[in-house]
């Protein structure tokens, strides 16, 4: 009951924070599909709550042409179906130039082909890492109006690949989401695994939402696996946790980027997480890194700042807000030119805050090229909207996520190209 009525208190503060209805007529209206329930709902929240920030921030430095930027934000439930239909209506009602999100691959690919790639209106999203994206961009499909503030699964199944290696984890079995996003991060994983002299013992897809996940599970420790390498999200995440380990089986565990969280690790317990390691979309720290770090959980009303998605949406939400200014209305194609431009080699380096904005519009009005360097540091988007980037390795000590180590681009390219 405590959760519902804090769910309900986060989504109705969203709501009345970014409500469009309050808006002047100049203002530019943004939509955001986020997972807020589901799921996924963990991320969505933090994601919101993040762009909501950035958008406060440009706003305050003055907005464009001193309208604002509001967001029209729509929950999911980490439904692709919901996610769909919510967007349809941001572009066909509300007239948005532009959609944030989703969180989730799955919500984010069937908005990307049903809505935003025939509309012609940018979708950014924040936390989408399947492989599908790029290859939808590469096979002509996209229109070239999407965007990503994480890097992609295949470059991350082959980091964890390596990681996993390195921690002396050589027999691993596998439980994955049947989606999308589990079905290719485990086919990134399983090659650049077994390439460097893993075994996998079994995979085992499971499908969202059960009450139980005692089959998978037992399942999964056919063939003694050493470890359990887990790709899910925190909920689900933590059901088949605890039935891994009431079932018998070792306390030793791969996690995804997203179940870098407090409520998985809660509802699990963290005493069964002492030898729990993971992977993420790493950050290279700049002024942008420590303002977040310093002003979001008061903000968002107490969300860690290194709570899943948080400090990429904030990304999102910048990028967006600042290719808005460059573009200099709201017109979906002059947006999407802008995108790359506010992040391209050359520009003056601009960061997160009120005051680093002021200095990114003024040289907007002056015609004079910004490079945004973000909270999760400086990126610049490929032909297909892609990033490239460091990863985060982590591992769970004491109940909190404790940073390890980083693996490089370049060493995770060179991993692949040996595949």
């Amino acid at each position: 009951m405590r959760k519902s009525i804090l769910l309900s208190t986060v989504i109705a503060s969203l709501a009345a924070s970014t409500a469009p209805a309050l808006a002047a007529d100049c203002d530019i209206t943004v939509g955001l599909v986020m997972e807020l329930t589901g799921p996924a709902g963990e991320y969505g929240q933090a994601g919101a709550k993040s762009v909501a920030m950035a958008f406060k921030d440009f706003n305050d430095a003055g907005g464009v042409g001193g309208c604002n930027i509001v967001a029209d934000t729509r929950d999911s439930q980490s439904q692709g179906n919901v996610a769909v239909d919510q967007a349809t209506q941001l572009v066909n009602i509300k007239k948005v130039p532009v959609i944030i999100g989703g969180i989730i691959s799955s919500v984010s690919i069937p908005i990307l082909t049903s809505v935003t790639a025939p509309a012609g209106v940018v979708q950014v999203s924040p936390a989408s890492s399947s492989p599908t994206l790029t290859a939808l961009g590469r096979d002509g499909k996209t229109n070239g109006v999407f965007f990503r503030t994480i890097t992609s699964d295949a470059l991350q199944g082959t980091a964890a690949a390596k990681f996993a290696i390195d921690q002396g984890l050589k027999k691993i079995a596998i439980i994955n989401v049947n989606n999308d996003f589990g079905v290719n991060m485990v086919k990134e994983f399983s090659t650049a695994y077994e390439k460097l002299g893993g075994t996998i013992t079994t995979t085992t897809p499971y499908n969202e939402k059960q009450s139980s996940y005692a089959s998978e599970a037992s399942a999964a420790m056919a063939g003694d696996p050493d470890a359990l390498y887990l790709v899910s999200t925190p909920v689900d995440g933590a059901t088949i946790a605890r039935a891994w380990v009431s079932g018998g089986g070792e306390q030793t565990f791969l996690l995804n980027d997203g179940m870098n969280s407090k409520d998985f690790i809660e509802s699990v317990g963290a005493q069964y997480l002492e030898n729990a390691y993971g992977t993420s979309s790493g950050t290279s720290p700049t002024a942008s890194t420590e303002y977040f770090n310093t002003h979001y959980s008061a903000f968002s009303g107490g969300i860690s700042p290194s709570a899943p998605a948080a400090d990429r949406s904030y990304d999102a939400g910048a990028i967006v807000a600042l290719a808005i200014a460059k573009a200099g209305k709201s017109d979906a194609a002059a947006i999407k030119a802008a995108m790359p431009q506010v992040v391209a080699e050359g520009g003056t380096p601009i960061h997160a805050g009120k005051a680093e904005f002021e200095k990114a519009l003024a040289l907007i009005k002056e015609g004079k090229p910004i490079k945004y360097e973000g909270v999760i540091g400086p990126v610049s988007f490929d032909q297909y909207g892609d990033i490239t980037g460091p990863f985060r390795l982590w591992k769970i000590a004491d109940g909190e996520v404790t940073t390890v180590g980083e693996m490089s681009a370049e060493e995770v390219g060179k991993i692949k190209a040996a595949q």
